[in-house]
């Protein structure tokens, strides 16, 4: 389970999301009205974590991490998409990248 900390307050969660300014944390909507550029900073391992924009895990994910800019993160069980580039350690599943991609022990 990870955790994300935005405005000061904590969320717990296995799939994390930022869509359109909203924030869900395993489905259920817990912040919205979000604007400018959102990065989302992950603490923790976690099950899979969606975002329009870029997206770092300090862990390891165990689906799919998709992210409408970079990614970075530890080992991910499933596919990674990103809109620029990604920087992960090992990657199970398919990456779709549209800048570099860097894999590492």
């Amino acid at each position: 389970m990870g955790s994300v900390t935005m405005n000061g307050k904590t969320f717990v969660g296995n799939n994390i999301q930022i869509i359109n300014g909203v924030l869900s944390i395993d489905g259920v909507q817990v912040e919205s009205g979000l604007g400018g550029e959102v990065r989302l900073v992950l603490d923790g391992n976690i099950g899979s974590v969606k975002s329009s924009g870029s997206v770092t895990v300090n862990g390891n994910v165990n689906g799919n991490v998709d992210a409408g800019n970079s990614v970075h993160c530890g080992d991910v069980g499933g596919d990674v998409e990103a809109g620029n580039s990604v920087s992960c350690k090992k990657i199970t599943g398919s990456v779709d990248a549209g800048g570099s991609v860097r894999m590492s022990n």
